[in-house]
């Protein structure tokens, strides 16, 4: 008896910085990762917008998005996400309008509700507060910008280009307020499940019991969920636990407010640290796949079946660049297989 298909597996980058190298090869490295992905068959290569950091160089999406659109060729590209109170809706309709309307149908636009940085660069940033109610008509619209326009109606505000693109829109969260608004507007829901796992079982729950496919914004015809998890592959377990330490320090620094680059991987860290902050890093990474590629391989599959994820976006931090690479590399042979 045939095991069923595997779902499609996906990268949420974030153009990570690494201690040593600059922030120039921070974006070369998006770059080259977005390559290897074209060619290994993964089916999106999302970034996602924070600002002020240290440690992500993916503040300005829509530029970083349109270079990797040069630079490849089938693979889908999309924010994960736009942080859509830091924006008025029709700028962003222009931009993504201007992407599809260069390269195609090759982009999603994921869009979110948090700041994606501190308190202090958020005030600089954000043109209105995030609120549900206010966040619902930015997302109606930012669609009504994007959809055929209606050359019946009265004097309007036109996205152009971006009328007509139709980008596909995709709802992100990590709580029941995304999944709410997902929910109610008909769209796929992605769930941040790599860094905020504790809502993951009851939003989605909450998704698909009040999914609305007759929304007027609905762009699929049944829920679709995506979940992101925390992905480290490596030829051995000793080597994979080594280089997560990198993103288990990340962790650490995050969660306590600290700001740097990544870090070296260090052996033994989570042993180095007191109680209560290997639990910080156990809460924020509880969605993991971590070993060789059979093993990672059979976790990301339990993964799916507890959770029916119709697709899995995957996050992988290591200091090395090129250890990145090669993990993708191995998930793609064995998930292929």
């Amino acid at each position: 008896m045939s095991s069923p298909p595997r779902v499609p597996l996906s990268i949420l980058d974030l153009s990570p910085a690494s201690a040593g190298r600059t922030r120039r090869d921070a974006l070369l490295d998006s770059t080259r990762l977005a390559q290897a992905a074209d060619r290994l068959g993964y089916a999106r290569f999302w970034v996602a917008e924070h600002h002020g950091s240290e440690t992500f160089m993916s503040s300005a999406t829509a530029l970083l998005l349109g270079h990797l659109a040069q630079h490849t060729e089938r693979i889908r590209l999309g924010s994960g996400g736009v942080m859509l109170p830091n924006h008025a809706p029709l700028m962003v309709a222009e931009y993504y309008g201007t992407l599809a309307t260069l390269y195609g149908d090759r982009f999603d636009l994921g869009l979110g509700r948090a700041p994606g940085t501190d308190p202090m660069t958020a005030a600089a940033l954000r043109r209105g507060t995030g609120e549900l109610d206010t966040f619902v008509q930015d997302v109606l619209d930012l669609h009504g910008y994007l959809a055929d326009p209606d050359p019946d109606a009265p004097a309007r505000v036109r996205a152009i280009p971006g009328e007509g693109t139709k980008v596909p829109l995709w709802m992100l969260g990590s709580s029941l307020g995304g999944a709410s608004v997902a929910a109610h507007l008909g769209l796929p829901f992605a769930f941040a499940s790599h860094f905020a796992p504790q809502a993951l079982d009851a939003a989605l729950t909450y998704y698909r019991e009040r999914f609305d496919a007759s929304a007027p914004t609905a762009q699929v015809p049944r829920p679709h969920v995506m979940a992101g998890v925390n992905v480290l592959v490596a030829p051995t377990q000793e080597e994979a636990d080594l280089l997560a330490t990198t993103a288990q320090q990340m962790a650490v620094r995050i969660r306590t407010g600290g700001r740097g680059p990544l870090d070296r991987p260090r052996a033994g860290y989570l042993d180095q640290l007191p109680p209560q902050i290997r639990a910080v890093v156990a809460e924020h990474q509880a969605v993991q796949a971590i070993g060789t590629p059979e093993q990672v391989v059979t976790q990301l599959q339990a993964i799916v079946a507890a959770h029916d994820l119709d697709e899995v976006v995957t996050t992988t931090y290591t200091h090395d660049p090129e250890m990145r690479i090669r993990s993708y590399e191995l998930l793609a042979e064995a998930w292929q297989r």
